[in-house]
């Protein structure tokens, strides 16, 4: 079993509204991620902060909510506390910002068999598109403990260096792991892409 959890949690000022709920081919990016993620997750977990009642109004699917009480101080503490919500007795977990909401179902599908049938020193496995890390990344129950004890100073990046040696990268044909929609000229980009 692998826990699934979406960073939902952030102001969007950029985008001068709430990127959870902006259109990505006729779903929600949020209701596209937790669809696309709940084939091979279970639960997916949203952490949510800023806009929490609009984005949840506005959800479908099987989604546990989790409310961040402080997202100012950083996306490590959405995933923190995403993580803290994550039953124990899961194998693995998944994690992927809200704002990347491109990844293709058959992408996710194929990183999580990856991950089901990695060797057994291997605790990441992170997809690749031409020579660059995207998400979702996939990572071992162990994980979570590590990424409990970071300070808020620290980045979630500082426990994926520390396993550069026993990660897996896949490399995949698929840019839209690398989506990162701050603001209102790159989800301009991604919708003329989506054509």
């Amino acid at each position: 079993m692998i826990a699934a959890v979406i960073l939902a949690a952030g102001a969007s000022s950029r985008m001068g509204s709430p990127k959870a709920l902006l259109d990505y081919r006729g779903e929600t990016f949020l209701n596209r991620l937790v669809r696309v993620l709940s084939g091979v997750a279970s639960p997916v977990i949203a952490v949510l902060g800023y806009h929490a009642d609009a984005i949840q109004r506005d959800s479908h699917g099987s989604v546990t909510f989790v409310k961040n009480p402080d997202p100012d101080r950083g996306q490590l503490s959405s995933l923190q506390t995403g993580l803290a919500a994550v039953p124990s007795g899961v194998e693995g977990f998944s994690f992927t910002p809200v704002d990347s909401p491109a990844v293709r179902e058959e992408t996710v599908q194929m990183l999580s068999e990856r991950f089901q049938t990695r060797k057994s020193e291997t605790v990441f496995v992170i997809p690749r598109y031409q020579g660059k890390r995207g998400h979702p990344v996939f990572a071992t129950a162990p994980l979570i403990q590590e990424f409990l004890a970071l300070p808020l100073t620290a980045q979630a990046k500082d426990i994926v260096h520390r396993y550069v040696t026993r990660t897996e990268y896949v490399d995949v044909d698929d840019p839209g792991i690398l989506a990162d929609i701050d603001d209102r000229a790159q989800y301009q980009q991604l919708m003329e892409h989506s054509q």
